[in-house]
C-alpha cells in the first residue's frame, strides 16, 4: 500500500548524521512527490539527504499560510495511485505546530498508512531537558501579540501548570525573543520556572537554561533571531521527582 511519509528536517546546521537517522535518506530517496512547506527548503535538505538525488524529477507542492486548503486534497492524487509521498516542514517534525496535519487527516480519512518518521522535535528534546513535568504538558504555539492580552495568557498559563501540574510550552517569533524573556521575568511570580532552549542540537550555539523567574532578569544572553522555545513550570516537582506508575515509550 503507498504510504504518506513525516520527514523530519534538521532544526539547526548540525551535520546530518546527528540528527537524522540513515534510514530515513533511503525512504527520502523513492520519493517523487512531496507536500512542503518552503520548497526551496525542502529542495536543500534533499539534496543534504543525497546529492545524486534528481531535485528537478519530483513534484512539490507547498502547504502554508497563503495555501488554498481546498487544493491539497488533489495533491494526494498520487497515493490514490498506488505512489507513496513525503510531508515536510521547514524545521523539525511535520504536522506538529505547521500545517503539515491536513494532509494527513485526509490521508487518514482515506484509508491510508501514514508513516511517521524519527527526527528531531524542538519541542520534546526542549522539554527532555528542561527538568519540567514531561508526564504532563501542552504546546500552546504563540502568545498573543498585544501586551494586555499577553499577560492575560500567562496568568492562564501559570494557573493551569500549578492546577494541572503541567509544563506550559510556548514559541516567538525570533527577532522577539529578548522582549520575551524580558517580559516573563517582569511579569511572571518570582518563583515560577521558565527554561529557555535555544538552536537545540547546534553543537555550537545551543543554550538550554532553567532558572526561576526572577533570576531572568540578571540573565545576560542574546536570543534576538535565533530559534527558541519557552517553558514555564508551577506545578508539584515533589510529585514530578516521584515520576509515574507507568512508563510511556
Amino acid at each position: 500500500m503507498a504510504s504518506l511519509y513525516l520527514i523530519p528536517v534538521n532544526i539547526s546546521d548540525a551535520p546530518l548524521e546527528n540528527v537524522i537517522p540513515t534510514g530515513n535518506h533511503e525512504v527520502v530517496r523513492s520519493i517523487k512527490h512531496f507536500i512542503v512547506e518552503n520548497t526551496r527548503t525542502a529542495r536543500r535538505f534533499l539534496k543534504r539527504c543525497d546529492k545524486s538525488i534528481d531535485i528537478d524529477s519530483l513534484t512539490f507542492h507547498e502547504l502554508n499560510r497563503h495555501t488554498d486548503l481546498a487544493e491539497v486534497s488533489t495533491w494526494l492524487h498520487p497515493l490514490r495511485k498506488g505512489e507513496d509521498i513525503g510531508v515536510m516542514s521547514e524545521a523539525g517534525c511535520p504536522a506538529v505546530a505547521d500545517p503539515g496535519a491536513l494532509p494527513v487527516e485526509i490521508a487518514q480519512r482515506e484509508g491510508f498508512r501514514v508513516v511517521p518518521l524519527v527526527g528531531p522535535s524542538s519541542i520534546l528534546m526542549s522539554l527532555m531537558a528542561s527538568g519540567f513535568n514531561g508526564q504532563g504538558f501542552a504546546f500552546n504555539g504563540y502568545l498573543p501579540i498585544d501586551d494586555k492580552e499577553k499577560l492575560r495568557a500567562l496568568r492562564d498559563l501559570e494557573a493551569e501548570s500549578q492546577s494541572k501540574n503541567r509544563t506550559e510550552i510556548f514559541i516567538e517569533t525570533p527577532y522577539r525573543n529578548n522582549k520575551m524573556v524580558a517580559f516573563l521575568s517582569e511579569n511572571l511570580r518570582p518563583d515560577t520556572l521558565l527554561c529557555v532552549a535555544c538552536d537545540i542540537t547546534d553543537p555550537e550555539k545551543e543554550s538550554i537554561v532553567t532558572l526561576p523567574a526572577a533570576k531572568w532578569k540578571n540573565h545576560r544572553e542574546n536570543y534576538d533571531k535565533r530559534p527558541a522555545i519557552f517553558l514555564i513550570y508551577r506545578g508539584n516537582q515533589t510529585e514530578q521527582r516521584k515520576g509515574g506508575k507507568r512508563n510511556v515509550r
